[in-house]
């Protein structure tokens, strides 16, 4: 299983197109095969789903991402798993361990195009 870990330093990004890096995870079974930190190559409209999907990532964890981006990844076969925060090593604990628990996007509604509502940056309590 491959793995895309929206990044920020050693925390979870909580918007997954902004975010400056992505920690990419190889996973067999419990066991990281493979863990490798790259730059974000940039955020515009479909890029980074299919991007990811040539790299064999299977599910991306986020604080959270805008309505059309989940579905741009969905049509790319990766799932989103949203509403995650806190350090990396945490979160790739609980992932192997398998309580890794997902939730609601951390983003609001606005952010992107379609919502009646143009910003630059997400809502997100700092």
């Amino acid at each position: 299983m491959k793995v895309a870990i929206s990044t920020d330093g050693a925390f979870v990004s909580e918007h997954f197109g902004r975010c400056p890096s992505f920690t990419l995870l190889e996973i067999n079974g419990k066991n990281i095969v493979n863990k490798e930190v790259i730059d974000n190559p940039g955020h515009h409209p479909g890029f980074l789903p299919e991007f990811l999907h040539k790299r064999g990532v299977e599910h991306i964890i986020a604080g959270g991402m805008g309505q059309r981006a989940l579905v741009l990844f969905e049509q790319n076969g990766i799932k989103p798993i949203l509403g995650i925060s806190g350090k990396i090593d945490e979160v790739i604990k609980q992932l192997l361990e398998g309580t890794l628990k997902g939730g609601e996007s951390l983003c609001n509604p606005g952010a992107g195009k379609g919502y009646g509502v143009e910003k630059t940056e997400c809502d997100h309590s700092e």
